[in-house]
């Protein structure tokens, strides 16, 4: 049981819900948005995670203000894809719990790094938020020249838990790459961060600390379709017979 993950999401291994925020109009985003919220949690999801796959930044600040209204006593967070600062932003103003950054150690080069190390730290430094970093995440460059162990031990200080995937989204997360990453990183929490499903998640879920769901939730598992309830009963029932 890892006391941090605790601390933040009230409960060993949690499952975090990806809300793309995907519709064809703002009306049509917003009313599946709410409909998805409500799907994730109703059916044993820990957390929602907001993120503007398919929407903008605007139906992402819309979304945290429904949940801050509608869902304040539960857990909720945001990844702003491409713009931290207004992660952290939209975090500390809708009161979420947590924020993801896809990226937060190995794909800048050393000079690079050095600035966006200094900024990361000036933007922590002011939230309260459990930050989720990605180190050889999916579809970054590796631009360090460092080993994936130097980039793991250097990102662990760089966030509150390090979020592991494979290639792409959807993409089944190699379980060699996530026994590195725990061994690499020993107790600090480890996330998976894309392709768990009810096939892989017993094993997954038994070395990681927790996961962000986002593909398998939804029909037929395809990213672009609505989330389908039962595919969420099913992965929370295994999840359960882990904790």
């Amino acid at each position: 049981m890892n006391e941090k993950i605790i601390d933040t999401f009230h409960i060993d291994k949690p499952i975090i819900g990806m809300l793309h925020l995907n519709g064809f109009t703002q009306e049509n985003v917003h009313d599946l948005a709410k409909r998805e919220i409500e799907t994730m949690y109703a059916n044993g999801v820990d957390a929602v995670l907001v993120e503007n796959y398919y929407g903008t930044a605007d139906d992402c600040a819309w979304a945290l203000e429904y949940l801050s209204s509608q869902y304040s006593g539960k857990i909720y967070g945001v990844n702003i894809l491409g713009n931290s600062e207004l992660a952290f932003s939209l975090a500390r103003e809708y009161n979420a719990a947590f924020i993801q950054i896809d990226s937060v150690c190995g794909h800048l080069t050393q000079k690079q790094d050095e600035i966006f190390s200094r900024k990361l730290a000036g933007l922590r430094k002011n939230s309260s938020a459990f930050l989720l970093g990605g180190v050889r995440f999916k579809y970054q460059p590796v631009k360090s020249g460092r080993t994936v162990e130097e980039d793991l031990l250097i990102g662990k200080y760089r966030c509150n838990a390090v979020v592991v995937t494979g290639a792409a989204t959807g993409e089944s997360t190699d379980i060699k790459k996530i026994k590195l990453f725990r061994e690499v990183l020993g107790n600090f929490p480890l996330i998976v961060g894309a392709g768990m499903n009810d096939e892989n998640c017993r094993e997954q879920i038994s070395i990681a600390d927790g996961a962000i769901v986002g593909t398998y939730f939804k029909q037929n598992g395809e990213t672009h379709n609505p989330i389908d309830p039962e595919r969420v009963k099913r992965l929370m029932a295994i999840v359960k017979e882990v904790r």
